[in-house]
């Protein structure tokens, strides 16, 4: 498994009755995960915010702190996000994947050379932020106008937006042909698919249906020296050997590279670790 330990604006601080209770900045926060199976007394007197989930599905943020900012920033190294309390208990940021942002940056600066990015699924833009840092162009493409937007404020607060970035609301299926057709070509590609989800026109997608459709798609869009090839996932259900046998049926029948998966992970100050999805990538040899 890959932890993160040098996230020191966010904190994991203990695990119990399928939540968790975190410090993001100065904003601690108490909500769901369904990797928490085990009971456990938490002292909650410092909460600032607890999500309730509803017996009919999605929840509620209930505020504690009637001081809790709409939104605040937190930073990973000299990158800078902005967190915000969503409807279905997430804030905008997913700290452990720090791994794969670092990973980025080191492909990205190893390389020497011009390097396109495209980062299909890219939610808020954390992997975007971290690939635009390290100099190199990049593509982000998502559903969500709302979602696109919050990228670009990441961006920015990142002191970035004076760097080469493209944002597009779409639906990812679509767009990769479009970029096929045009002769478009990336030297890194990230995805981080949903399990389900609908496109900017209603489009329908599957991980378990459309997921190894796309990445054969992508093939077509890789320079002809390509640096990596990122899927991420939270699907249950998936194995990181799954996604490491689509790689290896797909990407590596055309480049030679190195195939790999793992899991990722957040250390708690409880001593105790929380595994927090999956992924695998090719790069290429150096």
């Amino acid at each position: 498994m890959k932890l993160v330990n040098d996230f020191d604006s966010y904190k994991l601080i203990d695990l119990g009755n399928g939540m968790k209770l975190e410090k993001w900045g100065d904003i601690t926060l108490y909500r769901p995960d369904p990797q928490v199976i085990w009971d456990k007394d938490i002292d909650l007197r410092d909460v600032d915010a607890i999500y309730h989930r509803s017996n009919k599905g999605g929840g509620n943020w209930e505020i504690k702190n009637k001081d809790i900012p709409s939104r605040w920033q937190i930073k990973y190294h000299n990158l800078v996000f902005n967190i915000k309390l969503m409807g279905f208990k997430h804030t905008g940021l997913f700290p452990e994947q720090a791994y794969n942002w670092n990973s980025i940056i080191k492909k990205i600066k190893e390389a020497g050379r011009p390097v396109k990015v495209l980062n299909l699924f890219a939610y808020t833009g954390a992997a975007s932020v971290a690939a635009l840092s390290a100099g190199a162009s990049v593509v982000h493409v998502d559903s969500s106008k709302g979602m696109v937007d919050w990228a670009k404020e990441n961006v920015q607060a990142s002191g970035l937006s004076d760097r080469p970035i493209r944002f597009l609301v779409d639906d990812v299926i679509k767009f990769v042909k479009r970029e096929i057709r045009r002769g478009n070509k990336y030297d890194i590609i990230i995805m981080d698919p949903p399990s389900f989800g609908r496109g900017a026109n209603g489009e329908v997608w599957s991980l378990e249906n459309n997921l190894f459709e796309l990445v054969k798609l992508c093939n077509e869009l890789l320079s002809n020296d390509p640096l990596m090839f990122l899927i991420n996932s939270y699907t249950t259900g998936i194995s990181k050997t799954i996604l490491e046998n689509i790689l290896n049926i797909t990407i590596n029948k055309e480049y030679e590279g190195i195939v790999s998966s793992d899991e990722l992970g957040i250390p708690c100050e409880n001593g105790l670790i929380l595994p927090c999805g999956i992924f695998a990538k090719w790069e290429n040899k150096l």
